[in-house]
């Protein structure tokens, strides 16, 4: 056996290929053979921006000990989760089911020979360290424990697969109001976003508060999206130079960000500031909303086909944030700047600026900052183009040219959408590299476009080809015996447990956007059966479902004969 990971496509395998450890990419083949030889599977998670799955490839995967324990006990499988999200769902969902609490990248799991995880964690060192075992002292452990009780481990799939299965209860309708209230609660009054550190963005749930403020004037509903989005504008995890904002901090200030920069994160920083800025003008908002889609258009441009790449590097230069950060020298000389960031010759993270702002600074010194950041090495760029993110990226522009309509967003869009169409839907749609694979998230946001695109230009065609790739989406995915759709085709079958995903993730729920798109294209029955399903999972999993909250008062809204947008409904 080698390193097979050469002939595979994804940047993030492409990282791996030199790896002394003998990768394969996951298939029925390669779980056949775990199966033949009798050896459990190494799983590993993760993608090409991610900074901890560098650390660990450099400290183990690099690492020729560490390789031969690896090659010599286990199958090892690399997977990136954003060219197969259905694997990273079903392995995260182990993580948490074995850990009781959130997984996260990279994935590290053990799988029994028939492709059932028994352990996992997430990143581990390369010595003991925080609590955390040496990499090599488990995967020693994993072993002598795997050859001594393989019956055991075995025999346990069946309870795994049952642990694995979503929760419902016997709900058709409820109120929503107080599950939101909940969520409400949860947040910080002050400084945006869930309590404590990190902190993340939560888009989902804040598209849901401002849905629900255009339903009910109420400004409780408001306020936490306008806290946030001042937080988000304004401090270290915006990019002041350049536009855009990186994943998340690891405070609670919003200063100290994680670096890298994800295409889901920007889409819908897009998305919120254009929904908000249709209730209430703002011209700092403004800025930062056209600051950001030229960043996207300039930035993230995959130079093939013309859509948009996944995600920059947080490293470059082999330092987290390099790029980004300045050293008090480079910027001192810079006239005013104190005026509008907070520049102190200690700096305020590890001897390094972040640039977090007093007030927004004109373009003279964002000028400056950007010819001294032209100078430094550029982190690595994942240019891998996915069909949902790219969907977004059309609604995202549509929602943008409806607030700024001088901008040529909408042109912009419907030229955005003519080059999905010509990478994605040739035979039918697929995900990213391989045509054989697609995700409901696909159809879910691809038909969102379509619905979009049709209210904004008045074009029907593109409201018929949004009723034809229902119509597709309900034969591929929707499992009559659970009344929801899955997150895979039907017919797939090489993972060990059927993927029902109803829980938002980095974008929101393929489920809940499904039941906006047939709501709206009138598909009655198809969402009052999907709309009583999902209402059956809320209770258990109301703090992961922001998003079909929405959607299902959407679906209630419109059978009170009321009119309504993904905005909210009027009378």
């Amino acid at each position: 056996m080698k390193n097979n990971l050469e002939k595979d496509p994804s940047p993030y395998l492409q990282q791996h290929k030199k790896n002394p450890v003998f990768w394969q990419c996951w298939s029925k083949d390669i779980l056949s053979l775990a199966k033949k030889e009798q050896k459990p599977i190494l799983l590993s998670i993760g993608y090409a921006s991610c900074h901890w799955c560098h650390v660990m490839a450099h400290e183990s995967f690099e690492d020729q000990e560490t390789a031969d324990i690896m090659n010599n006990n286990f199958i090892n499988v690399k997977v990136d989760r954003e060219e197969r999200p259905d694997i990273d769902f079903v392995f995260q969902s182990s993580f948490q089911l074995f850990n009781n609490t959130g997984g996260g990248w990279p994935l590290t799991m053990f799988l029994d020979e028939n492709g059932v995880p028994f352990i996992g964690g997430t990143y581990f060192p390369k010595v003991e360290q925080n609590g955390l075992p040496a990499f090599k002292t488990l995967l020693q452990k994993v072993h002598e424990a795997y050859k001594e009780q393989k019956i055991k481990i075995i025999n346990q799939a069946e309870l795994i697969k049952k642990s694995l299965e979503l929760k419902k209860n016997p709900v058709i309708n409820q109120e929503l109001e107080p599950i939101l209230e909940i969520l409400i609660n949860n947040l910080d009054p002050l400084k945006g976003g869930y309590k404590g550190s990190p902190k993340f963005p939560t888009f989902n749930v804040h598209e849901t508060l401002l849905y629900f403020f255009n339903k009910k004037k109420d400004e409780k509903f408001l306020k936490p999206v306008e806290v946030l989005l001042n937080q988000i504008c304004s401090k270290g995890i915006y990019d002041h130079v350049q536009g855009g904002i990186s994943r998340y901090t690891v405070d609670e200030n919003w200063l100290i960000p994680h670096f890298e920069k994800m295409l889901y994160d920007n889409v819908q920083f897009v998305l919120l500031l254009s929904k908000y800025l249709k209730n209430k003008s703002n011209k700092y908002f403004e800025n930062k909303l056209i600051q950001t889609i030229n960043f996207l258009n300039l930035e993230f441009k995959e130079k093939n086909s013309f859509l948009l790449g996944s995600a920059y590097d947080a490293d470059s230069d082999g330092e987290e944030g390099k790029y980004y950060v300045f050293s008090y020298d480079e910027i001192k000389n810079i006239k005013k700047i104190n005026e509008f960031f907070d520049v102190k010759p200690e700096g305020n993270w590890e001897g390094k600026i972040i640039l977090s702002e007093k007030k927004e600074a004109p373009a003279d010194i964002i000028e400056q900052l950007l010819k001294i950041r032209k100078n430094k090495i550029k982190p690595f760029f994942d240019n891998k183009t996915q069909l949902d993110l790219n969907s977004l990226w059309v609604s995202a522009l549509v929602k943008a040219s409806l607030v700024l309509p001088k901008k040529n967003y909408l042109k912009l869009a419907v030229s955005f959408f003519e080059n999905i169409e010509k990478k994605f839907s040739k035979n039918s749609l697929f995900h990213s590299y391989s045509h054989e694979i697609v995700f409901i998230e696909d159809y879910a946001f691809f038909i969102q476009a379509l619905i979009d695109l049709a209210d904004t230009t008045l074009q029907i065609e593109y409201r018929i080809k949004a009723k034809e790739y229902s119509k597709l989406a309900i034969d591929k995915f929707y499992s009559k015996s659970n009344n929801i759709f899955q997150k895979t085709p039907l017919d797939s079958d090489d993972i060990f447990f059927k993927p029902i995903d109803i829980s938002d993730h980095t974008v929101p729920n393929g489920n809940a956007i499904m039941l906006l798109n047939l709501t709206k294209l009138g598909f009655e029955d198809e969402a009052k059966k999907l709309s009583i399903s999902l209402n059956g999972y809320l209770n258990n999993y109301k703090s992961y479902m922001a998003s079909s909250i929405r959607s299902l008062d959407f679906f209630n809204e419109y059978l009170k004969n009321k009119k309504c947008t993904d905005e909210g409904c009027l009378l």
